[in-house]
């Protein structure tokens, strides 16, 4: 068969190029390996699937992790408002939370994923499940795709949607970095960006604060000279294992990093109430242990300790 534009990956990066592909015309063919379209984006968000970010876009562009500026060129033509806009026209009603986080109304992953499907089905775009691609042949004009069952696929257009190596039990097993190599494309190291992030510390070890969740607090990663390299004001929950939620997830990058530079562990710095000095907490404290002297020191500072 010959077509236009093939996708492979049918994560959110191939199902979106999929349908835009269609939208403009494409006669369009998108091939993924696994059973199921858009397994990642169905357990995103805790199953809620965190669709965008309605705050201004120099703030999108400001937290994305790394090298955010890349992303202009892409906005100048389908923004974080524009994902809104689509979203809403097909009929998935969105919730804005804090940080200005989007979700389905419905808190419901799928339903996200089920409205893609729906269109890409109404787009007729083909789609061919279980397939693996085997090797691409790159031409002048046409491109030949060789699949695991020995038939090929002939096309104008490819799109790489594969995913990078997380989550691999989603599917996302890096196939895609030879294929781009091959195309002429560099590959850079690869490291984790937003990640939860492992603590050898003896009050993780005993799960002392296993499922303590924190909010908005100032959550820092401090290079070797005690400085913090970057401070991320969000939520953040230890784990059995060390420490996750958004602002550990934001600052992950940055630990990853420090350890790729040859150190053996990374200190975090941990402000559990970052808009008040201390002389003002501790004049707080002072107060309540005044105004209840028989209160025992514990339940005096419940919810700041």
């Amino acid at each position: 068969m010959k077509y236009d534009v093939t996708v492979i990956g049918g994560g959110p990066s191939g199902l979106m190029a999929a349908l835009s592909a269609a939208e403009h015309g494409a006669k369009t063919l998108l091939i993924e390996k696994g059973k199921k379209l858009g397994k990642k984006l169905a357990i995103s968000g805790g199953g809620r699937c965190n669709v965008t970010n309605r705050l201004p876009q120099e703030e999108v562009i400001r937290h994305i992790p790394g090298n955010g500026k890349f992303l202009y060129s892409a906005f100048s033509i389908f923004n974080n408002y524009d994902i809104i806009d689509f979203f809403e026209n097909l009929g998935v009603a969105l919730k804005e939370e804090d940080h200005g986080r989007m979700f389905p109304a419905s808190n419901k992953a799928m339903d996200v994923v089920n409205t893609l499907i729906n269109e890409l089905k109404r787009l007729n775009v083909t789609i061919q499940m279980s397939t693996k691609v085997h090797s691409i042949s790159y031409g002048d004009t046409q491109h030949t795709i060789q699949l695991d069952n020995h038939t090929n696929i002939q096309t104008t257009a490819i799109v790489i949607a594969s995913g990078g190596k997380a989550v691999p039990h989603t599917g996302s097993t890096g196939d895609g970095y030879e294929w781009a190599k091959a195309a002429g494309h560099t590959i850079t190291k690869l490291y984790p960006t937003e990640v939860a992030l492992t603590s050898k510390e003896s009050f993780i070890k005993e799960k002392r604060l296993q499922g303590l969740s924190l909010r908005d607090v100032n959550l820092s990663v401090w290079n070797k000279r005690g400085k913090a390299i970057i401070t991320h004001k969000m939520d953040m929950i230890f784990t059995h294992f060390g420490v996750s939620g958004p602002a550990v997830l934001r600052c992950s990058q940055f630990v990853v990093k420090e350890l790729m530079r040859g150190r053996d562990s990374v200190t975090m710095h941990l402000d559990v109430i970052p808009d008040k000095p201390e002389k003002e907490i501790l004049q707080w404290m002072k107060n309540q242990i005044k105004t209840h002297p028989k209160k025992a020191f514990k339940n005096s500072v419940k919810g700041i300790v």
